[in-house]
C-alpha cells in the first residue's frame, strides 16, 4: 500500500437524481487510471451501479464504494443514490467521510433535496464542495445555477474554476488564475473573492496580503483553506462535464490538493454512554492507538453472505485482528480485509486510520456498529443520525402458506441494510406492514424480496388502526350457568364502566366485598373483559380509555370454575357496552410539511379538504416553509403522491401519532356495517 493517513481522501458524491453522480465517478476513475474504459448507465456497465436492479432501472439504489490511487494519493469515493426515497442510505455513509461533494446539474439547478443534504452536512460539520455537472449541455445555465447556489446554500459558495468555451473546458481561478476567458464573470474577480474568503481566518496572512500586496501561493493558503472548509466559511464550487471530461483533471487536482485528509477534517462525533449522560470522547487518527472503526454500510447477498463496510477512525486494523463488536464480550477475528471498487474486491493486509475497507461473512456486524480492540472503548458510538422516518406502508403476507418464516428472515435482512425500512406487526388486525420512504422505495424492496431472496408476497393497503371507546357510564350483569350432568358451570358478575381521558388506556378495578366473588376468580373476570377489549363492541376495533369496576357477583361452592367467570365477565362487559353509547375513534396525526414557500397555499387548500386543522407555519432559508397541521390518518395514508403532485416533487413530510378523536357519524355507520362484531353464542 505505502500510504499514510495524510495521503487519504474520503469523499461522498451526493445530490439529486439525474445530476450525474455515477457518470461523474466513471470519468474520475478513467482519468485516474483505475478503469480502462468508461462504463455506460444505459448498458449497465458502470462500476458503482452493479446490482441487477440498478442496471435495469438505470438509477443508483444503494451506495457504492470506489477506492483508487491517483498521483500518490489514495481516494475513497462513495457514490450515493439521488432519490429522496433512498435518503437514509446517503446519510448513513456520510459518517465515513471528511468531505461531501454535492453534485448539481447545470441544467436543472438546485432542488430541495440538495438543500437538505447541504444542511445535514453543515450540521454534521463536514467539509463541503459543490460540483456543477453537465456544463457542456445545450440547456446548461451555469451562471444562473451559481447564483441559485449562493442564494440557497450561502454566500460562502465561491467558484474555484469557471466554464470556458461554452462548457468545453474550465479555467482555473485558484492555482493558476491566468489564461483563457471564462464564459461568465471574471477569473481575476473569482480569484480575489476566494483568496479574500480564505485569508480572513489568518491574521498574519491577511496582513501579508493587504499590506505588502504579495501574491500568495497555494501552499501558503493550504492551512487556512482547510480551516475555512472545516468551519463552513468556504464551500468551493467546481464546474465539470462527466460526458466530455471537461474539468475532470482539475477536479481530481482539487481532491488531491485541497480536500481534507482524515487528520484535517473535523473529528467524528463519538460518544461514550447512553442517553443524556453520553459524553463526547476524543478519537484521533493515530495508527498506534486502540482500534476504533465504524460500520456504515451492510449488504447481505444470498451467495456471498453479509458484507460490512467500515471506516477506520483510530488504530490499525490488520488481518488476524481480534475486535469487539459494540459491547460484546467475545471478539471476532478479522480473517480477511478487502478494498472495494464497486462490486470488485481486493484483499489487503491492513487498514490505517482514515481508510475504508470491508469485512465479509461476519454475522455479528450490523449497521452503525463500532469495532474496537479494547474494553476501554465499550459503549462507544457515533452521535445518532436523525434519519427521516419511513411514512408509507404496505401490508404484506406470503403468497404461499408456510413461507412465514422465510418472509420474516427476508424482512430482517432488509432492515439490516437500510435504516429507513421499518416493519410493524399490527396484532389487532394480524397485519405485517412494511414501511418505506415512498412508493418507489417500497417497489424496490418488494422486487428485491422476490428477485434476490425468492420470497413472493401479496400486498394491500394497511388497515387504519381505529379504536373504540364509550361516551357515558353504564352497568352490566351476567349470570353464566351451564348444567350438563355432573359438575356444572356457574358464575355471576356485576360491573360498571366509565370513560377515561383520551389516551389513558384501560383500568380494571376489583371492588368486590364480602367474598361475593372469591379472589381466585377475579383474574378470570378480567380475562373475559380483556377479550372484549381486543374484539370491540361496535365495529370490531380494540376498546380503549375505559375503566371497568367489578363490584358484586355470586359463586357456587361446587360449580364455580375459572371458565365460568371468564364467560360471565365477558358477557357482563358486553351488556354494559351496549348501554354506554360506544363510538369509533380515529388516529389523528401531527403532520409537518417542508416545501417551497410558493406551494404552501396549494398545500393548505388541499389539506382543508382532508379534515385537517392547520397549526401554523414558519419560514426556512432558500424560499422554503414548514407547515404544521393535525389531520386524520385515513385522509393522508397515501399522502406522498399527493404532496409530490402539489410541489413538483420538492415537498417532504413527516408525521407521528398525536391523539385519537371520534370519527364523523357517517363514517362510524360505514365502519359498523362493514365490520360487525361476532355474534355472541349463548352458552
Amino acid at each position: 500500500m505505502g500510504y499514510t493517513t495524510s495521503g487519504i481522501r474520503n469523499i461522498a458524491l451526493v445530490g439529486q437524481a439525474g445530476a450525474g453522480k455515477t457518470s461523474l465517478l466513471e470519468t474520475l476513475l478513467l482519468q485516474a487510471g483505475a478503469i480502462r474504459a468508461r462504463g455506460s448507465l444505459a448498458r449497465g456497465t458502470t462500476v458503482s451501479d452493479f446490482d441487477p436492479q440498478e442496471r435495469r432501472l438505470q438509477h443508483s439504489l444503494d451506495t457504492a464504494i470506489c477506492s483508487f490511487d491517483c498521483s500518490g494519493i489514495h481516494i475513497n469515493v462513495i457514490d450515493t443514490p439521488g432519490y429522496a426515497d433512498f435518503l437514509g442510505k446517503a446519510l448513513s455513509v456520510l459518517e465515513a467521510v471528511e468531505a461531501v461533494a454535492m453534485v448539481v446539474s447545470a441544467v436543472n439547478g438546485v432542488d430541495s433535496l440538495t438543500q437538505r443534504l447541504m444542511e445535514f452536512a453543515r450540521e454534521r460539520e463536514l467539509c463541503r464542495i459543490i460540483i456543477v455537472n453537465k456544463i457542456d449541455s445545450r440547456d446548461a445555465h451555469c451562471a444562473d445555477v451559481l447564483q441559485q447556489l449562493r442564494e440557497a446554500c450561502g454566500r460562502e459558495c465561491l467558484p474555484l474554476n469557471l466554464p470556458s468555451g461554452g462548457g468545453d473546458a474550465v479555467v482555473d481561478c485558484f492555482f493558476q488564475p491566468h489564461g483563457r476567458a471564462a464564459d461568465f464573470s471574471s477569473v481575476e474577480a473569482a480569484h480575489t473573492q476566494i483568496i479574500d474568503q480564505v485569508v480572513e481566518l489568518d491574521e498574519k496572512l491577511m496582513a501579508l496580503y493587504l499590506e505588502q500586496g504579495e501574491e500568495l501561493s497555494p501552499e501558503q493558503l493550504h492551512d487556512p483553506f482547510e480551516q475555512a472548509l472545516r468551519e463552513g466559511h468556504l464551500v468551493p464550487v467546481c464546474f465539470a462535464s462527466a460526458e466530455s471530461g471537461a474539468g475532470i483533471p482539475e477536479l481530481l487536482q482539487v481532491f488531491e490538493r485541497l480536500m481534507p485528509n482524515p487528520a484535517e477534517g473535523n473529528p467524528p462525533p463519538f460518544l461514550k454512554g447512553s442517553g443524556e449522560s453520553a459524553e463526547r470522547v476524543p478519537v484521533t487518527p493515530d495508527p498506534a492507538k486502540h482500534v476504533i472503526a465504524h460500520v456504515f454500510k451492510v449488504s447481505i447477498d444470498p451467495y456471498v453472505g453479509k458484507l460490512g463496510v467500515l471506516r477506520v477512525h483510530q488504530g490499525t486494523v490488520r488481518q488476524g485482528s481480534q475486535l469487539f463488536v459494540g459491547d460484546a464480550r467475545k471478539p471476532i477475528k478479522i480473517a480477511h480485509l478487502f478494498r472495494l471498487l464497486g462490486k470488485e474486491s481486493t484483499e489487503i493486509t491492513e487498514a490505517v486510520p482514515g481508510d475504508i475497507c470491508a469485512i465479509a461473512k461476519v454475522d455479528e456486524l450490523h449497521l452503525d456498529a463500532v469495532l474496537h480492540d479494547s474494553h476501554e472503548e465499550d459503549q462507544y458510538h457515533l452521535k445518532p443520525v436523525a434519519f427521516p422516518p419511513p411514512m408509507l406502508g404496505v401490508a404484506i403476507e406470503p403468497e404461499r402458506r408456510g413461507d412465514e418464516q422465510r418472509l420474516a428472515d427476508t424482512l430482517h435482512k432488509l432492515t439490516a441494510e437500510d435504516p429507513c425500512v421499518r416493519i410493524e406487526h399490527h396484532a389487532a388486525v394480524n397485519e405485517t406492514v412494511l414501511y418505506g420512504m415512498g412508493e418507489f422505495h417500497l417497489r424496490v424492496l418488494l422486487e428485491r424480496m422476490s428477485e434476490r431472496y425468492g420470497v413472493h408476497v401479496k400486498t394491500h393497503p394497511p388497515s387504519i388502526p381505529y379504536r373504540e371507546t364509550i361516551t357515558r357510564p353504564a352497568e352490566g350483569h351476567c349470570r353464566h350457568k351451564k348444567q350438563t350432568g355432573g359438575a356444572g358451570q356457574f358464575g355471576e358478575v356485576y360491573l360498571r364502566i366509565e370513560a377515561l381521558g383520551r389516551g389513558a388506556g384501560f383500568e380494571f378495578v376489583d371492588d368486590v366485598v364480602g367474598g361475593a366473588i372469591p379472589g381466585q376468580y377475579i383474574p378470570a373476570v378480567e380475562k373475559g373483559v380483556r377479550q372484549v377489549l381486543v374484539e370491540g363492541a361496535l365495529a370490531g376495533f380494540p376498546i380503549q380509555d375505559v375503566r371497568v369496576t367489578v363490584y358484586d357477583g355470586k359463586h357456587h361452592s361446587v360449580d364455580s370454575k375459572e371458565v365460568a367467570f371468564v364467560s360471565a365477565g365477558r358477557k357482563a362487559f358486553l351488556d354494559a357496552l351496549q348501554k354506554a353509547t360506544p363510538i369509533v375513534l380515529e388516529p389523528i396525526m401531527r403532520l409537518e410539511i417542508t416545501a417551497p414557500a410558493s406551494a404552501i397555499g396549494d398545500i393548505t387548500g388541499d389539506l382543508a379538504t382532508k379534515r385537517a386543522r392547520i397549526n401554523g407555519n414558519s419560514s426556512l432559508p432558500g424560499q422554503r416553509s414548514v407547515l404544521m397541521a393535525f389531520v386524520p390518518l385515513a385522509e393522508v395514508a397515501e399522502y406522498q403522491s399527493r404532496l409530490k403532485a402539489l410541489t413538483g416533487g420538492q415537498g417532504a413530510y413527516t408525521m407521528e401519532l398525536s391523539h385519537y378523536d371520534p370519527v364523523p357519524a357517517r363514517k362510524q355507520q360505514e365502519l359498523a356495517q362493514a365490520r360487525r362484531p361476532r355474534a355472541e353464542e349463548d352458552s
